[in-house]
């Protein structure tokens, strides 16, 4: 097959480019999203147990067993009234979750057993800030020089909601002792909007700082994050990467990107994949682009206008946002705290030890 060969296969319509840059699995973005979509839960009992609605797809729940009793709920936060039972499936194990209320961040990591690797993943912007967030990404400055890479530049709100966080440490912990129990499985890093820029940043540093080998990364609807210099470079050391844009989503056009100024501008690292939709007479076709190497590729997201929100919060179908009567709290219940560290800021750690293979949150109410 050539280069831009059309694959057509039912309603869904294909276009593959070939060359020597990062490879794109179709099965394996579906996979992610749902991690990506998981860590938008604010109920942390069912995260870190791996017990919401989110996780029952693709990925499965590892060897953790969550045991309630009949009891009174009006005693713990989210106690289910039912009978005694314990739920243990297979597929996928939370080590560590990460919540950074000073900043507003969160984030885990586990081990999942298909694929055979560690997955990271990043939330995104919570809610309501969410419109706020996208009207400040039009003003954001190449304002600092990424350490080790001349005249390599990004946005240093980028760059610390990463390095200057709870986030940072947290991952590192938690991939260190993955390893340690489970050997030098590949990583895979994902995230949403914000969380796509932090997975970036993650799987660079993964790369360059902790001299990981097998790093991939895959976001979705992420902004630019640094001019054309850091996007070269990260395109060299992250070369596995993937950037997954949907139809008119307005955040991968910001920052926005001013092509008369190619030095001085935002600039997307590649490879992007483009999700649109195109009717031929009654029938409706779902394209899956997987733009060229220049990481701004003008036949891809770029040859649209970038105006929609509703683009940006489903992906594969797959909802990429916090539940609304939740998006603005935290639902946590007691049974959990063994399992909690925190510090003075008031950010919080919930980590278990991978070789233990059962986690048990048992609950019995005192009736």
């Amino acid at each position: 097959m050539h280069d831009n060969d059309v694959l057509l296969c039912g309603t869904e319509l294909k276009l593959k480019h070939k060359d020597n840059h990062a490879g794109y699995n179709h099965t394996l973005a579906k996979i992610l999203v749902e991690y990506a979509s998981a860590v938008y839960l604010s109920d942390l009992t069912e995260l870190f147990s791996w017990t919401c609605s989110r996780c029952d797809g693709l990925t499965k729940v590892h060897d953790i067993c969550l045991t309630y009793y009949v009891g009174t709920c009006s005693e713990i936060v989210h106690l289910r009234c039912i009978s005694s039972y314990v739920q243990c499936k297979q597929g996928f194990e939370v080590i560590e979750l990460i919540v950074d209320v000073q900043h507003g961040l969160q984030g885990y990591v586990g081990v999942a057993k298909d694929p055979n690797a560690i997955i990271i993943a990043f939330r995104g912007t919570q809610g309501q800030s969410i419109q706020n967030w996208i009207e400040d990404l039009y003003w954001k400055q190449l304002d600092l020089n990424y350490p080790g890479m001349p005249d390599a530049m990004v946005h240093h709100g980028f760059f610390s909601a990463y390095y200057n966080t709870t986030i940072h440490p947290g991952i590192l912990t938690a991939i260190k002792e993955a390893k340690e129990i489970y050997g030098d499985l590949d990583i895979m890093v994902t995230g949403h909007s914000m969380g796509g820029a932090m997975a970036a940043f993650c799987g660079l540093d993964l790369a360059v700082n902790h001299e990981a080998q097998n790093v991939q990364v895959v976001t979705f609807g992420q902004p630019r994050i640094g001019n054309a210099a850091f996007a070269s470079y990260y395109s060299q050391l992250v070369p596995n990467t993937i950037r997954v844009t949907n139809g008119h989503d307005i955040v991968p056009h910001l920052p926005p990107y001013y092509y008369y100024f190619p030095q001085k501008t935002y600039h997307h690292f590649p490879r992007e994949v483009w999700l649109y939709e195109f009717g031929l007479g009654s029938l409706v076709y779902r394209v899956e682009k997987v733009c060229d190497d220049s990481g701004e590729d003008p036949t891809c997201s770029r040859s649209v206008m970038g105006n929609s929100i509703s683009d940006h919060i489903v992906y594969y179908g797959v909802e990429l946002r916090g539940e609304t009567c939740r998006s603005c709290g935290i639902v946590m219940d007691p049974r959990v705290a063994e399992y909690r560290k925190t510090d003075i800021q008031g950010n919080f750690i919930f980590s278990r030890n991978p070789a233990a293979s059962v986690l048990r949150l048992d609950a019995q109410s005192d009736v």
